[in-house]
């Protein structure tokens, strides 16, 4: 029997094998061991994070004994579902208006967001992501225009490298900024944004309080996925941000609820 002629049950108890054994899967590893489609596999994913017997997390699932308040670090984030947060960034940077002040939080898809801010006449960035801060530190050695504005806010580092705490709370209310992109560890329709870390939500919440207007980021494999805390409810987004593999019942949800939903066009 091929592995693309078993029986979902059979499948699903293989995922839960590979999950076991390993601690964690990303969903092309079990597209190319199991033969099925992407969308088969997120369907199993699905079916077994609803009976608890794992979690998922963007790019695949970890063992139900990997707690939601775990947190992978960034250059673990960065590497993974690469064209979707690509699809995301180009999306999201077109929300950026030249000489405005805009402020990029801490996380992988944000990171791919400032990638995309570097020409963006008159802009002044504010961020609290040290890959952020390093991307757009001016160094003079590039030809052409100056690059944005940078701001960095104070505090402690955590894992996915977002300064956070007391400090960075402080240095972004006494601020005012047009726009915030910012990034999610997962979303769901009854716990909106999340993210494993307490103080970064405590963070992330006084960067919602500081803005205008505010964008999160969130690739199609973040839906469903729920952090410890909550820093925003859908209702509080005004644009929501992600790329066309998200399926058709979460964008039903998304656009009942937040100001208006993006999708990028993912490239082959």
């Amino acid at each position: 029997m091929t592995e693309s002629a078993r029986l979902a049950p059979q499948r699903r108890a293989l995922i839960l094998d590979i999950v076991r054994r390993d601690g964690a899967v990303r969903v092309a590893e079990l597209v190319e061991q199991l033969g099925v489609s992407d969308m088969t596999i997120r369907r199993d994913l699905d079916v077994l994070a609803r009976t608890g017997a794992l979690s998922k997390v963007h790019g695949g699932a970890i063992s139900a004994s990997v707690t939601t308040a775990d947190e992978p670090p960034f250059e673990t984030k960065v590497a993974l579902e690469s064209r979707a947060k690509s699809a995301v960034a180009e999306a999201a940077s077109a929300l950026v208006k030249p000489g405005s002040v805009v402020a990029v939080s801490g996380g992988s898809t944000s990171y791919a967001v400032a990638a995309r801010l570097r020409y963006v006449p008159g802009l002044t960035v504010v961020t609290n992501s040290l890959p952020v801060a390093q991307l757009l530190r001016p160094t003079g050695a590039e030809p052409g225009p100056a690059g944005p504005t940078l701001l960095l806010t104070g505090g402690t580092p955590t894992k996915s490298a977002s300064l956070v705490g007391p400090l960075a709370d402080q240095a972004i209310r006494s601020l005012q900024v047009d726009l915030l992109i910012i990034g999610a560890h997962g979303v769901s329709e009854r716990a909106g944004a999340t993210t494993p870390n307490l103080a970064e939500a405590q963070t992330n919440r006084a960067l919602i309080d500081c803005a205008t207007q505010v964008a999160v980021v969130a690739d199609h494999t973040k839906w469903g996925v729920v952090g410890l805390s909550r820093f925003i409810a859908l209702p509080e987004i005004d644009y929501f941000v992600s790329d066309d593999g998200l399926d058709s019942e979460a964008c039903s949800v998304l656009r009942d609820s937040v100001g208006q939903l993006i999708l990028g066009a993912t490239q082959p």
